[in-house]
């Protein structure tokens, strides 16, 4: 099943459930995914559902962070809940150890034998692994492998 029909599905059955939090979330994340259909002209694939979801899951991260830091606990918990509802749609990230192999690769590809030359890497690796793992993992990682 699609997901943009798994999340058609499961918008009901939160609707059916009395799920107050859970509809509002799905239909939130229902509403980026159309916003980015009509404005990209683009068809409701299962490769754009995850690209509209994995900004949308970035976007909670870094809201728990700032709400976090501002003393906002309950906001905090609000937005983990919804991060936990977008992930549930998401592939399985990928572990530390497998990043560090595909980096591994990506570094002998592009020939890359510094830290100035990140660039040549993340051009290889980025395809690779978007959306299975996080950027600013993937930039730490980078930077550190490079550097050794």
């Amino acid at each position: 099943m699609k997901l943009f029909e798994r999340l058609d599905r499961e918008i009901v059955e939160a609707l059916k459930a009395g799920q107050k939090d859970r509809l509002t979330a799905l239909r939130g994340l229902k509403s980026d995914i159309k916003y980015y259909l009509i404005n990209n002209h683009a068809e409701p694939t299962d490769e754009v559902v995850q690209l509209v979801l994995t900004g949308c899951a970035k976007k909670r991260r870094e809201s728990i962070e700032e709400y976090r830091k501002g003393g906002r606990e309950e906001l905090a918990v609000k937005e983990e809940s919804e991060l936990a509802i977008i992930q549930a749609y998401l592939p399985e990230p990928l572990s530390e150890e497998r990043l560090r192999e595909i980096i591994k690769q990506a570094i002998a590809e592009s020939g890359a034998d510094s830290p100035a030359k990140m660039g040549l890497v993340m051009k290889v690796l980025m395809p690779r692994v978007k959306g299975l793992a996080d950027g600013r993992l993937v930039q730490k990682l980078v930077s550190e492998m490079l550097a050794n």
